[in-house]
């Protein structure tokens, strides 16, 4: 008898327990907690954590790097916006007014940027204008001096370098034009459906590395869902049997896309009227391409490939300090006084960058048998080299002119990651013809870092927005 009033009494707090839980209905998640709680602690492949990275860069390093990208030196940048596609003919352009970018007048760009669009002192333009004009005539002239002659096969070899990940435009066309990236800021510019998802679709299916058994949508549009499902199949993408290279590089490819995509939803166009345009945090478009719940997963993940290629153009920008502390280079455009201070400014930026103490270890990369990892990193370079020519198939002006950009950038810093004995071996004073970066080169080096950069800043900032949504 007491064992059945024992049970019976249990059975009944149990049901009030369990009609106290059903009252008191448990807090739900905030959005911040659903784009971010799995982006923390360390990286995949890395000894870094996301934590570390936040404090750097957004305490230590972003208003520098701020200041640095809004001087002369690194505000112009030349490019060819007119190149066909390699690949299709049929682009739509954009005809949206913020899809145009707004090219340079010729008095509007420093003379010492235009005179010389990649050397670095007031000698070395005069060398290299007898480089360029002897290049135009399709031989090296004998009745130049030697220095010149060599300085000429030395500069043509490095153009034809196996070591340049990106296929660069020619700067020297009619077709090039300096832009003012400052007046032609990264930001939402409408341009999106089946011609944008074609553009990121033959990036990852014809140039990313990735197991053959994978199958994916030839056209995820046709499902009603956009450019969504393409994303979240594609991230699915397993990395069992891939190498750390083919799984860094796409990492890589995966962190630059979300980078990109932190952009827009940053600097979103909130209101368009005949008196103001408003750009702002776009909080719902933010949800729509990170949020746990809305991507399957796949938005925290996407978030984390952004950190890891963070690290991978932090780990380059350190490895090449030597090469802008020799005092030869110069941030050359004519302004003296501005030219040295802008160098002190970027070699205390470089030096931070060195300090910091979580680095990536670009040493297990192609390592082993040599043969293969030669084969390797030459596929790794030619696909994305292709990439870089994808880039012409745009159809949004100014999307491609920051698609080109940041994709030079990064092919700037593997070519810097894959020299560190050329560097090492570097003179300390006059041409480095074995190691060298253009102008060109540098100029989208650090502005693809300022975007990333920017882009982990931003994160802070959503994370806040979206503390108390739910």
């Amino acid at each position: 008898m007491g064992r059945r009033w024992g049970f019976l009494i249990g059975f009944l707090v149990a049901v009030g327990l369990l009609g106290l839980g059903h009252g008191e209905q448990q807090p739900s998640e905030t959005a911040a907690q659903r784009c971010f709680c799995q982006v923390s602690g360390y990286l995949d492949d890395c000894t870094c954590d996301v934590e570390t990275i936040d404090k750097f860069n957004n305490y230590r390093l972003f208003p520098r790097l701020q200041k640095l990208l809004e001087s002369d030196y690194f505000r112009y940048y030349k490019v060819n916006l007119k190149r066909p596609c390699p690949f299709w003919n049929d682009i739509n352009q954009c005809g949206r007014r913020d899809c145009a970018v707004k090219p340079c007048h010729s008095d509007e760009v420093p003379d010492g940027i235009k005179s010389a669009s990649y050397k670095y002192s007031e000698e070395a333009n005069n060398l290299i204008e007898e480089c360029e004009q002897a290049e135009r005539l399709g031989a090296v002239d004998e009745s130049l001096s030697e220095e010149t002659q060599k300085a000429v096969l030395q500069w043509t070899k490095h153009d034809d370098s196996s070591d340049n990940f990106c296929e660069v435009d020619d700067i020297q066309s009619p077709d090039a034009e300096y832009v003012d990236l400052l007046l032609n800021p990264e930001r939402y510019t409408g341009y999106k459906g089946p011609d944008a998802w074609k553009i990121w679709n033959v990036i990852y299916e014809e140039n990313c590395f990735k197991p053959q058994t994978i199958k994916r949508p030839l056209n995820p549009l046709a499902s009603g869902q956009g450019n969504f499902t393409y994303e979240i199949s594609i991230s699915k993408l397993p990395f069992v049997g891939l190498c750390v290279e083919k799984r860094a590089f796409y990492r890589l490819i995966s962190g630059l896309h979300a980078s990109i995509n932190v952009h827009l939803s940053a600097r979103y166009l909130l209101q368009d009227t005949w008196l103001e345009k408003k750009w702002g945090h776009n909080i719902t478009e933010f949800q729509q391409r990170f949020d746990g719940i809305l991507t399957e997963g796949e938005g925290p993940r996407r978030l984390k490939n952004l950190y890891f290629l963070y690290l991978i153009e932090l780990r380059a920008l350190s490895k090449v300090v030597p090469f802008f502390e020799r005092p030869d280079f110069q941030l050359f455009t004519g302004n003296k006084d501005q030219d040295a201070e802008n160098k002190m400014l970027l070699l205390e930026i470089l030096h931070e960058i060195k300090s910091f103490p979580l680095h990536f270890d670009e040493n297990s990369f192609f390592a082993g048998n040599k043969k293969e990892a030669n084969k390797l990193k030459e596929d790794f370079r030619l696909h994305f080299r292709n990439i870089s020519r994808i880039m012409d198939c745009v159809g949004c002006l100014k999307c491609r002119l920051w698609g080109k950009l940041q994709t030079q950038g990064l092919g700037t810093a593997l070519k810097i990651l894959f020299s560190e004995k050329l560097i090492a071996n570097m003179p300390e004073s006059g041409p480095s013809y074995e190691f060298h970066l253009t102008r060109q080169e540098i100029v989208s080096l650090f502005n693809a870092f300022g975007r990333i950069s920017t882009s982990v800043k931003e994160l802070e900032n959503f994370r806040n927005l979206l503390q108390n949504i739910h």
